[in-house]
């Protein structure tokens, strides 16, 4: 893969992709947690999805080492490390590329058709948690507020959705920095979610998928 798309791309955005040795140096650097299936990752400027797939991947296979030989838990838990890797992206081709190569590399790992629950759950995640937008301004290719959807699996084929705003999720550091007014607070007592919503299933969530055809 070339590391530019174009000259102009580069002077206009400083778009350079990350050659693929150093994508998976940089990880190993982070390696245990490149391996938990619910560690949450962002990558804030996530191109076409280079970082976001090799991620993916070592989470897919850790779930394969836990969970391979029960097919529902395997199916449910690599949804949900799917679930925990997020991205942001100002180019809209770069994010449609990033989107489709992550559910490519999702479907034929579990060797999904299109016509899968599973298959469209995913997709409509990526949609929820690849977003067009800046992560320097915050806000989406709409002018809104960017919020991203914090998800967790609650057992037996139910997960649970809970949203935040990207801003407020940042500011988490300055809380817990020494001398802060807020340093003695808990998390919990500072950031409250946008909106909680109801336990969800794949099938449920395939259905959501619809709506952003």
């Amino acid at each position: 893969m070339s590391l530019v798309k174009s000259k102009q791309r580069v002077a206009d955005h400083g778009e350079v992709f990350t050659p693929a040795w150093m994508v998976e140096a940089m990880l190993d650097l982070v390696k245990p947690e490149t391996e938990r299936i619910d560690a949450r990752f962002l990558e804030p400027a996530c191109g076409s999805g280079n970082f976001i797939v090799q991620i993916l991947k070592r989470k897919l296979a850790a779930v394969e080492a836990k969970y391979g030989p029960s097919d529902f838990e395997r199916r449910h838990y690599a949804l949900l490390g799917l679930m925990c890797i997020y991205g942001i992206e100002l180019l809209a081709d770069n994010i449609a590329e990033c989107r489709a190569h992550v559910l490519e590399v999702f479907a034929d790992h579990l060797q999904l058709e299109k016509a899968d629950d599973l298959y469209r759950a995913a997709s409509y995640v990526l949609q929820q948690n690849l977003v067009h937008g800046d992560a320097l301004t915050m806000r989406d290719h709409h002018g809104q507020d960017i919020t991203f959807a914090e998800w967790g699996y609650l057992g037996k084929g139910k997960y649970q959705r809970r949203d935040f705003r990207f801003d407020a999720l940042t500011g988490a550091s300055k809380f817990s920095e020494e001398g802060s007014l807020f340093a003695d607070l808990g998390k919990h007592e500072i950031f409250t979610p946008v909106t909680t919503h109801p336990s969800m299933s794949v099938g449920a969530l395939a259905a959501l998928s619809k709506d952003c055809i």
